[in-house]
């Protein structure tokens, strides 16, 4: 019997119910895809708790990744198959046995990559691509620091920012984090639990600063963020998993001459061009060992909301992935 996880009305992890469903039929430009493995992003928590604005008035299914087999495609639909493997990252609907995609939204999965590891990385790994290439292009020797430098963004993050030859610096919370983000390819990693991070940074840098910071975080780390850049620097704020960077003003940005971007992942996805390629980029250094996915033990669907307590009590690393 196919099923989803719904939530009747924002609020805590009580509010995630199991209901079996009928599997849905595809339309016009539409793919029915039987899920094999499904990514958990603390934007699935934002949804979850209203944070976000709901798309729909009740019975949301959270979830915006993941990976499967294609089981019927509807009318004008082309380059797709039954039986073949995907993989996509849309807003909401993930978290189900079965879901319908448009078809300009899946991206096939090569031999060399696992439907675990793609379900892992599509919303992760793609969000560092636009990073690091897009929101600011690092170079070969930039020195640039990455926030929660142990989560799922932030391990692909050091990895790949690594094999570009760029210098990062990570923030983690707890010596066991912090040994995590050092094996994912970070030059340094500061225990933001333990000590000034702010000062740690400016000391790791001669007092320069950093070219950029990518921050996840939000209200706890904003200001700091700030104050570790140096002039003409780039903050990259793309989360607030610690709430919303409110007490940030623009005026903060004379400090340094700096810059300011707030990206969002599906601006980026939805040129199909941008997608097809950040993807392929992302499968190729996953199949060529450079980025690896660590998507731990994953957990049954029906477990989730175990897994979001997880999440927002900072107690997970790398990837959680669920197992329909």
């Amino acid at each position: 019997m196919a099923y989803a996880i719904f939530a009747a009305q924002p609020g805590g992890t009580e509010v995630l119910e199991r209901r079996d469903i009928d599997p849905p039929l595809p339309g016009s430009g539409e793919v029915l895809i039987r899920h094999t493995a499904i990514g958990v992003n603390f934007i699935d928590v934002y949804f979850r708790t209203g944070a976000y604005p709901w798309p729909v008035e009740r019975d949301l299914v959270l979830g915006s990744e993941g990976a499967g087999v294609v089981e019927a495609v509807g009318p004008d639909v082309t380059g797709v198959s039954p039986g073949d493997r995907v993989a996509y990252t849309v807003p909401n609907g993930a978290y189900a046995s079965h879901r319908i995609v448009p078809a300009a939204m899946l991206v096939p999965l090569p031999d060399n990559v696992q439907d675990e590891q793609a379900a892992g990385a599509m919303l992760k790994g793609l969000t560092v691509h636009y990073l690091i290439h897009h929101s600011y292009a690092v170079q070969p020797g930039d020195t640039v620091l990455v926030h929660a430098a142990a989560g799922g963004v932030g391990q692909i993050a050091g990895q790949w920012l690594r094999a570009k030859g760029v210098r990062a610096i990570g923030t983690a919370g707890g010596a066991e984090k912090c040994a995590l983000a050092r094996d994912n390819g970070y030059d340094a990693v500061i225990d933001y639990s333990s000590g000034d991070w702010v000062e740690e940074v400016k000391a790791l840098t001669d007092g320069k600063g950093v070219a950029a910071v990518y921050d996840g975080v939000g209200k706890d780390t904003i200001l700091g963020s700030v104050a570790v850049l140096r002039r003409f620097g780039s903050l990259v704020s793309f989360g607030q998993a610690s709430g919303a960077p409110d007490q940030f003003r623009i005026s903060h940005l004379a400090s340094g001459s700096l810059r300011l971007t707030r990206p969002t992942l599906f601006h980026h996805t939805a040129s199909r061009e941008w997608l097809t390629g950040a993807a392929a980029d992302l499968f190729a250094v996953i199949a060529e060992g450079r980025v690896k996915i660590d998507t731990g033990t994953p957990s049954p669907l029906a477990d989730v909301a175990e897994v979001h307590a997880a999440l927002e009590g900072r107690k997970t690393t790398g990837s959680a992935i669920l197992i329909p």
